[in-house]
């Protein structure tokens, strides 16, 4: 009797998040469309319906739906072939990932799996410890000449920080230690002079750019979209509240002729600077991508991630943070896809649920 109570209240607990998962995620959706329509008018009705047969017989479910519109809003057409992020959520990221891309919200892991000089890292904070990147431990009095011996000012991301929060910077005058003890585990990294490209459009925060690479069925790693994302003039960091992302040609680096803002609305320039996108390419775009991709065959068990790099002043590549769990593919699948149609993701097992209409 014990072991079925439990199980029920397991199974009753896992619907309720399933549940309030895909309400978040069609909330989300039908507000992006909304601002989208209000902008340039009501997304054809065939398309519409079109989107919903193919959320209904492909993913299994009406509530797939929502994204598809999205997508569809913005191409102004229906494509086969595109993933809802809510489908990705729930079903390739557990299937294709699993706990393997949970380790990528353990920062101080990086140097231990990738061993790569890429990463700006300089030490870890960890469990109450100190440890330089060969993880040789370093006193707690000589952390902050340890890292100040060669940069004037460093950051601290803690474990599992996301969309621009769980970041802090530090200066030897402002550093204290108490207060690094108290942030909890994570990695010190070299701050980012970036290239004198990015400084055109957003001096005050540096450019990222993701790249996102996938590991097929016969284990080979491809790239598969990218976009830029810069920050705003008050922004001391990219924040996912405030950026704008600028889709970029995976082929040769360039820029889209329009980015966008959080509001899913396009602009062809920078809203502070003024700076337009058109005509500019990414520095070093071909390294970019050979990093990215070598990288990637060192954790080929996650199969799709999320890299975010930066360009420094010299031209060199800094990848800042790897994400190997829920990286979003919805900004991709709407401004550049279907991004992933020739993996045939959607024959992928869904949950079946069908208590959620939207």
């Amino acid at each position: 009797m014990s072991f079925n109570l439990e199980s029920a209240a397991k199974h009753s607990a896992k619907y309720f998040l399933d549940y309030r998962y895909h309400k978040i995620q069609c909330t989300q959706a039908n507000r992006i469309l909304k601002n989208i329509e209000e902008r340039f008018g009501k997304t054809n009705p065939q398309h519409i319906k079109l989107a919903n047969s193919y959320a209904r017989d492909v993913f299994g479910h009406q509530h797939f739906a929502p994204w598809l519109y999205v997508y569809t809003a913005i191409s102004r057409t229906f494509k086969e072939g595109w993933i809802p992020d809510n489908f990705y959520g729930t079903t390739i990221v557990p299937a294709m990932k699993g706990w393997y891309g949970k380790i990528s919200h353990l920062k101080p892991l990086t140097n231990a799996l990738f061993d790569n000089e890429s990463f700006p890292d300089i030490a870890y904070f960890v469990n109450g410890l100190f440890f330089a990147t060969d993880y040789s431990p370093i006193p707690s009095h000589n952390i902050k000449s340890w890292l100040f011996k060669n940069d004037e000012k460093i950051v601290f991301k803690k474990d599992s920080s996301f969309q621009g929060t769980g970041i802090f910077f530090f200066s030897e005058k402002n550093f204290d230690l108490t207060k690094i003890k108290k942030l909890g585990n994570g990695v010190f990294q070299s701050f980012i002079a970036q290239h004198e490209l990015f400084n055109e459009f957003s001096p005050n925060s540096v450019a990222t750019l993701r790249i996102t690479s996938v590991v097929d069925d016969t284990g080979t790693v491809s790239i598969r979209a990218g976009y830029l994302r810069l920050g705003r003039q008050s922004d001391t960091h990219i924040q996912s509240k405030s950026h704008i992302r600028i889709p970029i040609n995976i082929l040769n680096g360039a820029f889209s002729d329009e980015g966008y803002l959080i509001n899913w609305l396009t602009t062809d320039k920078h809203p502070d600077t003024g700076v337009k996108f058109s005509g500019n390419i990414i520095p070093e775009f071909p390294c970019i991508l050979s990093t990215v991709m070598d990288l990637h065959k060192k954790v080929p068990f996650a199969r799709c991630i999320g890299w975010d790099v930066a360009i420094d002043t010299n031209g060199s590549v800094k990848l800042l943070e790897w994400n190997a769990k829920h990286n979003g593919i919805k900004f991709h699948e709407a401004t550049q896809g279907p991004c992933f149609a020739d993996l045939k993701w959607e024959k992928i097992k869904a949950r079946r649920m069908t208590y959620l209409q939207v």
